[in-house]
């Protein structure tokens, strides 16, 4: 695959994306913002952002949620997918921040993947928030990068490494981002098989 050609794809994708506001972004520290990741896991981000709302209007910082009554939090976080589940994982995620990190999040990837509810993807989308230069796959860069042609794999960390040969490190925090976008302003895999087919033609790919 020729980097140029990515590039370039990538910058009109970019065209075709509706801006919305994602899961992950504009919290108020990095405690929000890495708890709202893991919330989002196979939910709508828009359901996500209001739930997290909710969520930290109630335990507004890590050592509050770490004390929670766990029946509490479910009740909160209900409407998100596997609202079981992610309810232990943000309560215990909670109490080894505060019990190891002295309520501060790690920046560093073995220390946040030792973090209930945090995988390799949830552990690159909040080092991207952070200004770290990490690729998150999800479903959606999974989708659009093998689509486009910048991968032909399919397991997580080979997607992750074929995207970080393929563009240069300044594009990196912004890759999640801008094909989420893109698979959220076009729902259907027919509108984005068209559209990418499309961007593919014009950009010379």
């Amino acid at each position: 695959m020729d980097k140029k050609v990515a590039i370039k794809e990538l910058s009109l994708l970019k065209g075709h994306t509706k801006n919305m506001r994602l899961a992950a972004e504009e919290w108020k520290n990095p405690w929000q913002t890495l708890i709202a990741i893991i919330l989002s896991a196979r939910t709508r981000d828009e359901k996500t952002i209001e739930i997290a709302k909710k969520l930290f209007e109630k335990y507004p910082n890590a050592g509050d949620l770490a004390n929670a009554d766990i029946d509490n939090v479910k009740k909160i976080i209900r409407p998100v997918n596997y609202y079981n589940n992610k309810s232990r994982h943000i309560i215990h995620c909670s109490k080894k921040i505060i019990e190891e990190y002295n309520g501060k999040v790690p920046h560093n990837e073995n220390e946040l993947l030792k973090l209930s509810g945090v995988g390799r993807k949830t552990m690159n989308v909040f080092l991207s928030e952070m200004g770290k230069d990490a690729i998150g796959v999800d479903t959606h860069v999974a989708y659009i990068s093998q689509r486009f042609g910048w991968t032909a794999n399919s397991n997580q960390e080979k997607i992750e490494r074929d995207l970080k040969n393929l563009f240069p490190q300044r594009y990196w925090r912004s890759l999640n981002a801008a094909l989420v976008r893109f698979g959220k302003s076009h729902i259907s895999k027919k509108s984005q098989n068209k559209l990418i087919d499309e961007i593919k033609k014009e950009a010379g790919g």
